[in-house]
């Protein structure tokens, strides 16, 4: 994050001290041990390549969505200002493109850059779902597909590539990466209409007040009768809320098992997610990234 103009190691290091669960980083350390690395510590620069990625979407996000809040301290653009946090983000994509190239491989780099570009895509489409009730599953699902899954897939694969463990594997560890991608998300979406979300420095309902579409609420708008569609166009498409708005949201969602199904989708993902691991003889690395899968889901407990 060094750089000779000061605010960019200033803002950056605001973000990063601010903690979080480091989980894509951890992803392509343990995908690369899983698959037989043990040459060096390409591996650690690329999990910081990925780290990277995810600052800098997390810092244009919170100012798509002018966030307040980041892992319960101020967001970065709330003390510095949406300008240094889009240009401080535009850094850590450019600094981390430059770790890629200094690895050498092409592959790699084909793998984040396509990541990085599917990511951007899944944020565009999701600005255009937003506020839309008429959006559909497969819709909401390619949104999360690229915002998160992406990278999740691109995470594990290069641990692959480092590893050089063969196609099949690496086939493996992507389609590992992607699935629970999807499973992460789709807890999170859930949990942005929980009080665990404040256990996590959340504020409960943000999805809510910016009109984003996702599965809890698809659900409920799916299963609900005239007057409750009504409520979600006016709460979401017009952005005309009350403050007893989100309670009724959330009671709304509570009626049509909105809640439970989307944690069990998630656990589908997940499932399919321990299913790519099969091709990999036990060890402590494929049993900590079974465990991540566990993790991710019994957030929503």
């Amino acid at each position: 994050m060094q750089s000779p103009v000061a605010l960019i190691p200033q803002l950056a290091a605001h973000i990063v001290a601010a903690g979080g669960k480091r989980l894509r980083p951890l992803l392509t350390l343990a995908a690369a041990k899983l698959a037989g690395y043990r040459g060096g510590q390409r591996h650690v620069a690329l999990a910081a390549c990925v780290e990277f990625i995810h600052t800098a979407t997390l810092l244009h996000d919170d100012v798509v969505d002018e966030s307040a809040l980041r892992r319960g301290q101020a967001s970065a653009n709330a003390l510095f200002g949406n300008k240094p946090s889009v240009l401080v983000g535009d850094f850590l994509f450019a600094r981390a493109f430059q770790v890629m190239v200094e690895d050498g491989s092409l592959e790699v780099l084909r793998i984040l850059a396509g990541a990085s570009a599917t990511i951007a895509e899944g944020e565009v489409l999701q600005l255009i779902t937003q506020n839309d009730t008429a959006t559909t599953e497969d819709q909401y699902l390619a949104v999360i597909e690229g915002k998160t899954a992406a990278l999740f897939a691109a995470a594990t694969e290069v641990g692959a590539i480092v590893a050089d463990c063969g196609a099949a594997r690496q086939v493996a560890l992507r389609a590992y990466g992607h699935n629970l991608g999807v499973a992460f998300q789709l807890i999170d979406d859930a949990l942005d209409y929980s009080a665990a979300q404040e256990a996590l420095g959340k504020t409960v309902g943000d999805d809510f007040r910016e009109g984003k579409i996702t599965l809890p609420v698809l659900l409920a708008f799916q299963r609900g009768d005239d007057a409750e569609r009504v409520f979600w166009r006016r709460t979401l498409e017009e952005r005309d809320q009350a403050e007893e708005d989100l309670p009724k949201a959330i009671a709304l969602m509570q009626k049509h098992a909105a809640f439970t199904d989307t944690v069990l989708r998630a656990r589908q993902y997940g499932q399919v997610a321990l299913d790519a691991l099969d091709v990999f003889p036990d060890s402590a690395e494929r049993r900590a990234l079974a465990g991540i899968v566990e993790f991710c889901i019994s957030r929503a407990r």
